[in-house]
């Protein structure tokens, strides 16, 4: 039999649980981690139809697409790169043409491609640090949608058994769960800043945070709360049970 209280710290646990999974999930699959913006006049410049075919169809090259996001109000997120360019323009020029979004999506074997010193120089070296920060970044979340997958496995096979003992082993998962999301935000603002170092923003053009990454770091408070009250639950009702063993023996 468990105390009201602590199918309450339960519940209120799986909720917060399924909302941090939700906002992981929509993060990681959306590209508005990071965010380009020009000056007006940016994206009607005549090569802007090269920049975005090359950006589309051209080969995998850091340097070629970072400098593509500069200039076409790019969004930048953990598995999609996208940019805004003008549409097919008829054979006369538009006055205000119309933005048109379009997406690449990093590929599995892309995603380690190791960085250099020097995007786009294969010669100055391999930088380490940038190279597994950006593995961490992708690894980190799908290990944590992982360990939530998990923990709720055993919380259904807890319900199975009647048994609030594993809870113990849920509230762990969604701690280590936690710590992965937020190793995923601080990989990837650490990576941002290496790679703006290395690759000065073109005069006019300014970077900033989008929802994406808030999502992702709003879901790791969210599961380190669940975590805190799954770990509650079960120390709770095992110090109960202990008690009322006790009394009964005596």
């Amino acid at each position: 039999m468990v105390d009201n209280r602590y199918a309450t710290a339960l519940v209120i646990g799986s909720v917060l649980s399924l909302l941090a999974t939700v906002y992981l999930s929509v993060a990681v699959g959306t590209q508005h981690w990071y965010q380009y913006r020009s000056l007006p006049g940016n994206h009607e410049a005549s090569n802007a139809s090269e920049l975005r075919e090359d950006f589309i169809n051209g080969e995998f090259d850091e340097k070629t697409y970072s400098d593509t996001l500069f200039r076409l109000n790019g969004t930048l997120g953990l598995w999609w790169r996208c940019v805004q360019a003008p549409g097919q323009s008829h054979w006369f020029k538009e006055p205000d043409p119309k933005m048109v979004t379009q997406c690449v999506s990093f590929t599995l074997p892309q995603q380690f491609v190791p960085k250099y010193k020097e995007p786009g120089n294969h010669n100055t070296g391999e930088d380490l640090l940038r190279t597994y920060l950006w593995r961490c970044q992708f690894l980190l979340p799908l290990v944590s949608l992982a360990l939530v997958f998990l923990s709720g496995l055993i919380g259904v096979c807890a319900c199975l058994c009647r048994s609030i003992t594993p809870t113990l082993g849920v509230g762990v998962l969604h701690l280590l769960a936690g710590l992965c999301s937020l190793g995923t935000v601080c990989c990837f603002l650490a990576g941002m800043d290496l790679l703006h170092r290395v690759s000065v923003l073109p005069e006019g053009v300014d970077g900033s945070l989008s929802w994406s990454l808030y999502l992702a770091l709003i879901s790791s408070p969210l599961q380190m709360m669940a975590a805190a009250l799954f770990l509650w639950a079960a120390r709770s009702h095992r110090q109960n049970y202990t008690r009322m063993t006790a009394y009964r023996v005596a």
